[in-house]
């Protein structure tokens, strides 16, 4: 199964091209202009990762980061932006930001990112598969 990303930044021409480059290395990218999209769509669909711009207007990208974490713990999110400062990084990573990717990315390390973020996805939910298994022979006495 495919990688499901949503791609969310405010900057049309930039999502445009990234999402192509992305569906080029086979995932399945949706796309998103605001944090408030962005957060309807990750209430009404499971993806795998989001990659969230910083700095957006209306709802920015550490307030959808926090918004979407409680909906939605297991997603994992890489924050993008232009404008780095030490500050938003580390209260991005405190919120459980997987990574932090400056803009213009690469793409191939990006991609990097995106797939080791989908396996600590993978691995988490795994755990709790076995965890509710465990509940369920316990509590049968097996």
């Amino acid at each position: 199964m495919k990688t499901r990303i949503l791609l969310v930044d405010d900057e049309e021409d930039f999502v445009q091209v990234l999402s192509e480059r992305l569906k080029i290395r086979d995932y399945n990218v949706d796309t998103s202009f605001s944090g408030e999209d962005a957060l309807a769509k990750v209430k009404n669909h499971d993806f795998d990762v989001v990659i969230l711009d910083v700095a957006m207007p209306g709802m920015n990208g550490i307030t959808a980061l926090r918004e979407i974490k409680a909906v939605k713990p297991l997603t994992e999110v890489i924050m993008l932006t232009g404008k780095a400062t030490v500050d938003t990084a580390i209260e991005g990573m405190k919120l459980g930001a997987y990574d932090y990717v400056l803009k213009p990315c690469d793409t191939e390390k990006l991609s990097a990112d995106i797939n080791k973020a989908h396996q600590r996805k993978t691995e988490h939910e795994d755990r709790i598969r076995e965890a509710k298994v465990r509940d369920i022979l316990v509590s049968r006495g097996v």
